[in-house]
């Protein structure tokens, strides 16, 4: 069914590829940017044309910014820790960084090991990690709680044996404000084995 013409569709089948978004939703946001055309619409439709041109990955640690290196690598004062966290996409980085983790240098590896989805070691950032990693004294591995984190997790951890670099990893369990009713058996059992002293 057209929705006003070919262009007003394909906006609504482009914003319906995003994340969060299905076909309902990117309709409902065509129908609010076609409304507010001149307040919304032109300035979003400026943003993306200068965001094209601008945003770049950084070569160092693979964050996206308008420079690269990025301006988490360029701050001189992000190596005085000597931490490295290790992130799966930019995201979990960004997120790291609302939550004002402290002065550290991150390394996105794009993705996690998956070998059902034909990912494996060359396809992510793993050689620029080896060759960053020497640099630091601890390396925070910061994956997600899947499977195929934990994988890959492992994987790091077994190329940097022998490196005499400390290796940690977030910690896993019941979350602040969580309610132990809630959680599902995995969590609560992660969080008994690594309970720590009061």
């Amino acid at each position: 069914m057209a929705n006003g013409g070919p262009e007003i569709e394909q906006l609504i089948q482009l914003l319906a590829r995003l994340p969060g978004l299905g076909p309902r939703s990117a309709r409902r946001a065509v129908l609010h940017l076609i409304k507010k055309k001149e307040q919304l619409m032109l300035p979003l439709s400026a943003a993306l044309d200068r965001a094209v041109v601008a945003v770049k990955s950084c070569e160092v640690c693979g964050n996206v910014d308008t420079i690269s290196p990025c301006s988490i690598c360029s701050d001189a004062r992000r190596g005085e820790s000597g931490i490295l966290i290790v992130v799966e996409d930019v995201a979990d980085l960004w997120a790291l960084e609302r939550a004002g983790v402290g002065q550290v240098r991150y390394h996105v590896l794009g993705g996690v090991l998956s070998p059902l989805d034909g990912v494996g070691p060359d396809d992510l950032n793993l050689d620029g990690l080896i060759g960053r990693a020497h640099g630091y004294s601890e390396i925070v591995l910061a994956m997600n709680a899947t499977v195929e984190g934990q994988t890959t997790a492992h994987y790091i951890t077994d190329r940097l044996a022998g490196t005499g670099i400390k290796v940690t990893r977030l910690a896993h369990g019941v979350p602040v404000g969580g309610e132990l009713d809630y959680l599902d058996e995995g969590t609560l059992s992660q969080a008994l084995k690594a309970r720590t002293e009061i």
